[in-house]
């Protein structure tokens, strides 16, 4: 509550049956600490509910408690002053504030000021003499053609060589991407933390596969492709294994899962290549109880090309 009587003349209206100050000048904003709080028409309100902008309020609301009080609209209209060279400005109802009335003779006008300048530069309005409020809440306008922007994030076009471009799209290929304050894709640290980890990871275990290549690498430089192999069948010969089990269990099975005469009439007519697509879908070799699978004789020809892998397909469904 103030303490001392103001000096600043005040207006009154009338209003719900008691006067309430009004606040027409800069002036008013300037004496606004010694208006006493019992005049005041309400000393808190919250943040959320109300016909006013949001951020703003949440600006306002320092201790972040969700309600605007008296001491934080005081210190809020003592900043707001402190900035301008005409406190009238404030009061004028504009939705624009002239870069002229911003007050750079402190610390803190020097940096509104140049950020203004920056907003209207980044929005290819250089050479404007104010700045609106349209223009300061379109940050994707604001930061579109910046390289950086202070949000962690950044894009390949950043780069400032070639060399470094190529690592940021690495990462996102790799990583994927974060969207930029920009709308442009590009990468945080968390992103490039985990590349080069990875890579990391991948040196010691190249590191581990010269160090203990009969361990790691027991067919030499065919291991990969053996693997590559193995990869592309390992479900291939669950399924022909599973369906081994099942006849095990109920030797009625046997003919189901052997497919039945009916399949094979579908397209006994046509020409049939080694990779039908028919076929391929087929189990891998005839299926027996307790039956290994046959490695050179009787396998479904459409897989026994020796590759580990069906040959071309016409199109049609993924094998089975």
């Amino acid at each position: 509550m103030a303490s001392n009587p103001s000096t600043h003349s005040w207006r009154f209206f009338r209003a719900g049956g008691f006067d309430q100050p009004q606040i027409q000048s800069g002036a008013d904003l300037l004496h606004l600490a010694e208006l006493d709080q019992k005049l005041w028409a309400a000393l808190a309100c919250p943040t959320r509910g109300i016909e006013f902008d949001n951020r703003t309020l949440d600006l306002i609301d320092t201790d972040r408690d969700g309600r605007v009080r008296a001491p934080e609209v005081l210190a809020a209209v003592q900043w707001a002053v402190n900035l301008v060279r005409n406190p009238d400005d404030l009061v004028a109802g504009s939705g624009a504030l002239k870069l002229a009335s911003i007050n750079d003779a402190t610390p803190e006008g020097k940096v509104l000021l140049a950020s203004a300048k920056q907003i209207l530069t980044n929005l290819g309005k250089g050479d404007a003499t104010e700045v609106s409020v349209e223009d300061t809440t379109d940050t994707v306008k604001i930061f579109a053609q910046t390289r950086f922007n202070g949000d962690g994030i950044v894009p390949a076009e950043a780069a400032e060589t070639e060399d470094l471009k190529a690592v940021i799209n690495d990462i996102i290929a790799c990583q994927g991407a974060e969207t930029d304050r920009s709308g442009k894709p590009g990468v945080n640290q968390a992103k490039a933390d985990a590349l080069f980890k990875d890579a990391a990871d991948f040196a010691g275990w190249n590191a581990r596969s010269e160090a203990d290549a009969a361990t790691l690498l027991p067919l030499g430089d065919k291991t990969a492709a053996a693997h590559a192999a193995f990869s592309a069948v390992q479900a291939k010969v669950n399924d022909y294994f599973g369906r081994c089990r099942l006849v095990a269990f109920d030797e009625r099975a046997a003919a189901a899962l052997n497919r039945q005469e009916s399949e094979y009439l579908a397209f006994a007519a046509a020409d049939l290549t080694i990779s039908a697509d028919e076929v391929t879908g087929f189990p891998l070799a005839r299926v027996a109880a307790n039956q290994p699978l046959p490695l050179k004789s009787g396998l479904n020809p459409a897989w026994a090309g020796g590759h580990g892998q069906p040959g071309p397909r016409r199109g049609g469904a993924a094998p089975r």
